[in-house]
């Protein structure tokens, strides 16, 4: 069963409801949005091309002046964990990455967003994410990080009862391939990150986290663009999830503002890059109803390029600050200024 709900300008988009994910053929039983984790992913239910299976979460937790971010992922014929420190102040990154030679499900990703920890040990790098009450605690450690000065971090993301984003996406011409997503915003941090004998503190009045959490099996090659941000804009606890480009979106998008806990749908989002390089000047984002209007100013890429011949990837995820002006589900308008964030443009060949 679906639903359907209209936003302000009359455009109808797909509301999913509770229920399975995928049917006995492995095909979306549904396809939309939601606000909650309604439909029940499970691995033994992809009924894809071998090897094309992708399930990842991915962490990033950020303060204006620094910030972290942690993957685990497993996508069939290869593995990954990663960790980057992100300073805003000297426009820098490092990053710490471990590939795993086909793990073919055997990272045992959790089937919910709502239960069941990950947890991973390597010599080089070692990444848990583990739900606790009132929220969930990630902790890492990468003892060679940055050339032997090595890192180390707990965190507590608090998570009280909220809405988030959820969509489940198909691809055109490719019945068995889709793409299962949650995009968990405002998640207050509290704890500490220590480099080389340096400690870096969170604090939940400054520092807020983000989950995506996939799950899918994707077609070969993609390009999609997205951008994320929470903090607090006008005394109120905010964030955005937008983008598109990835799949069949015809029967949602994933743009979304979440005030003090609530979900607040959009339609289209156009991201307006430059002409130059992703950080080399100003962003713009605009939407056809006029709900989603910002800038957004370029600190640093975080980027990556390999091309392997079939395997290829072109990352540039832009960390920066965000301002304008977004409009509520009932007309109110909120003033965002200086919201640190980011805003990415990736293809994927794998």
């Amino acid at each position: 069963m679906e639903g359907s709900q209209a936003n302000r300008m009359g455009l109808t988009q797909t509301r999913m409801e509770a229920g399975d994910l995928l049917d006995a053929r492995g095909r979306l039983i549904a396809r939309g949005y939601a606000t909650s984790e309604v439909r029940r992913y499970a691995r033994a239910a992809v009924k894809a091309w071998p090897l094309r299976t992708k399930e990842w979460d991915y962490y990033c937790v950020l303060t204006d002046r620094y910030g972290l971010a942690l993957t685990v992922a497993d996508n069939d014929y290869l593995g990954f964990l990663g960790v980057t420190w992100l300073d805003f102040e000297q426009r820098a990154f490092t990053s710490e990455d471990v590939l795993l030679p086909f793990p073919l499900g055997g990272m045992d990703m959790p089937a919910s967003a709502d239960a069941g920890d990950v947890v991973q040990e390597h010599p080089k790098l070692s990444i848990a994410y583990r739900h606790v009450p009132g929220g969930r605690e990630l902790s890492v450690a990468a003892p060679g990080f940055g050339g032997g000065e090595g890192l180390e971090g707990r965190l507590f993301l608090e998570q009280p009862p909220m809405e988030r984003m959820v969509i489940a996406t198909p691809f055109a011409g490719a019945p068995r391939s889709f793409y299962y997503n949650q995009k968990i915003n405002c998640l207050r941090a509290r704890g500490v990150v220590s480099i080389g004998g340096r400690s870096f503190a969170f604090e939940p009045d400054s520092a807020f986290g983000v989950l995506d959490w996939g799950r899918g099996a994707w077609t070969y090659d993609n390009t999609w663009y997205w951008a994320s941000a929470s903090g607090v804009a006008e005394g109120r606890l905010f964030g955005f999830n937008v983008g598109y480009g990835f799949g069949d979106a015809s029967a949602a998008t994933e743009n979304m503002l979440f005030v003090d806990g609530v979900a607040h749908k959009l339609t289209d989002v156009e991201f307006h890059l430059p002409e130059g390089a992703p950080d080399s000047a100003s962003w713009r984002f605009t939407s056809g109803d006029a709900r989603f209007e910002l800038t957004f100013e370029p600190i640093l890429d975080r980027a990556s390029n390999a091309d392997l011949g079939l395997i290829g990837s072109d990352q540039h995820q832009v960390f920066g600050r965000f301002s304008g002006r977004v409009v509520l589900d009932d007309g109110s308008a909120l003033r965002i200024e200086n919201l640190i964030g980011f805003a990415e443009k990736v293809r994927n060949r794998w």
